[in-house]
């Protein structure tokens, strides 16, 4: 009798670096085009373990519209954003680790439950990097959104306040639409050369 055939498993591979041949393209960080009326920024650094800026990280963003509808077809109600306005973004990090996403303000949304809850208006975030097995995944919040940020189930699990200061951007001085969101891969809940430490992410 011939013995069972056993194979080695197969090697993991990271995620990263990526080819610049069809991941980006020029338009890639600009969920509505450049001049839009009511368009925001939002960019800031990727940071490893260290400290150090990732360099060839690529950050994806997908978001509701001010609406808190979806341009997708799987969102029945259908997208009244401005002409353009497609709720996906996707920037390579530079020589710095910096990325910036042009975009709309999202909206509120219906929390999965159905139940009538409401979710703070945000952005689902994937981050891709070299050492990373699958991308991370985390969120944007808002900071002058305290109230709706406060009743946001995703952001209420989050018991520990620093922690769960990590999801919420910075407002940029001097530029009402503009924030900063820096992203932190790993560390301790507190890094004392970069502020806050390691960001929050989800087991999704």
């Amino acid at each position: 009798m011939t013995p069972p055939l056993t194979l080695p498993l197969t090697p993991s591979q990271t995620a990263g670096p990526f080819f610049g041949i069809g991941l980006p393209w020029p338009d890639g960080p600009y969920v509505v085009p450049e001049g839009t009326p009511g368009a925001i920024t939002i960019g800031g650094t990727v940071r490893d373990g260290a400290g150090e800026p990732v360099t060839d990280a690529m950050v994806e963003t997908w978001q509701a519209d001010p609406d808190g509808r979806f341009a997708h077809p799987d969102d029945p109600r259908g997208s009244r954003a401005a002409a353009g306005f497609r709720g996906f973004g996707r920037c390579l990090t530079d020589e710095a680790g910096h990325y910036q996403i042009v975009t709309l303000r999202p909206g509120r949304l219906p929390t999965v439950t159905g139940a009538g809850d409401l979710e703070a208006p945000h952005l689902d975030v994937s981050v891709f990097a070299r050492g990373l097995l699958d991308r991370l995944v985390t969120r944007i919040y808002f900071p002058d959104e305290r109230a709706a940020n406060e009743a946001d189930p995703v952001l209420a699990a989050i018991a520990d306040p620093e922690r769960r200061a990590t999801l919420i951007a910075v407002a940029r001085p001097g530029t009402p639409d503009g924030f900063r969101f820096d992203i932190r891969l790993q560390g301790e809940p507190r890094d004392s050369k970069h502020g806050a430490g390691e960001t929050v992410f989800f087991d999704v």
